[in-house]
C-alpha cells in the first residue's frame, strides 16, 4: 500500500477519466496519512517497550486506549460525514449507485478470501482477519487525497464518503459472520 498506492490511483483515475492528478499530490498524501502517523506510531512504540517492556505496553497502556481509539473513529466518522451531510442527503440517488457496487465488492471479496482460506485450511484465526482484509477498501486514505485534490464539495469526496458510509457496516457484519462461523474450521492448537 505505501509503495503502490500513488502509481495504482494515478494509473486508474487518468485511464477512467480526463483527470490528471499530480503524482506529487498522490505522494504527499501517502506520505502524511499513512507514512508520517505509521513511522511515528512505530517510533513510539519501540521507545516505550523499550523504557517499560513489551509486557507493559500490551498489558497495561493499550488497554487503556481502547475507548479513546473508538471515540477517535466515531469523531473521524462524524467530522467526514458532518462535510458531506448535504451531497449525501440531497443527492440520494448518487449514493445509491455509488454504494451498491461498494457493498457487492465487499461481500464478494470477502467471500471470497474466507471460502479460499476454509478450502485450504488455513486457521480461523488468519482466515477471519484475512477476508477483513482482502474486502477492505482503504476509503480513509481516498477519502483525504479526493478532499486535498478536488475538494470538500467535490463528487470525488462524496463518493469516497459514501464509501466509509458503506464500508464500516459492512466490514462489522463480515466480522460478525465469520464469528458465527468460526466452528466451520478446525480447531486451533493454542500457542
Amino acid at each position: 500500500m505505501l509503495v503502490l498506492f500513488a502509481p495504482i490511483v494515478g494509473l486508474l483515475v487518468s485511464g477512467a477519466s480526463s483527470l490528471s492528478i499530480p503524482f506529487d499530490v498522490l505522494l504527499y498524501s501517502v506520505l502524511a496519512f499513512i507514512v508520517i502517523p505509521l513511522a511515528i506510531g512505530w517510533g513510539l512504540r519501540a521507545w516505550l517497550v523499550q523504557q517499560q517492556g513489551q509486557r507493559w505496553v500490551e498489558d497495561v497502556l493499550l488497554p487503556r486506549f481502547a475507548s479513546v481509539t473508538i471515540a477517535a473513529l466515531l469523531l473521524t466518522l462524524v467530522c467526514i460525514f458532518a462535510f458531506q451531510a448535504q451531497n449525501i442527503m440531497g443527492k440520494t440517488v448518487h449514493v445509491v449507485l455509488i454504494a451498491v457496487p461498494i457493498l457487492l465488492q465487499v461481500y464478494v471479496n470477502a467471500a471470497l478470501a474466507y471460502g479460499l482460506m476454509h478450502r485450504f485450511r488455513v486457521p480461523h484465526a488468519i482466515a477471519a482477519p484475512g477476508a477483513l482484509i482482502g474486502a477492505s477498501n482503504f476509503f480513509e486514505l481516498a477519502v483525504a487525497t479526493a478532499i486535498a485534490l478536488f475538494g470538500v464539495e467535490s463528487g470525488a469526496a462524496l463518493a469516497t464518503v459514501v464509501g466509509v458510509f458503506v464500508e464500516v457496516p459492512v466490514m462489522l457484519s463480515v466480522c460478525g459472520i465469520c464469528n458465527r462461523t468460526r466452528d466451520w474450521f478446525r480447531r486451533e492448537a493454542v500457542v
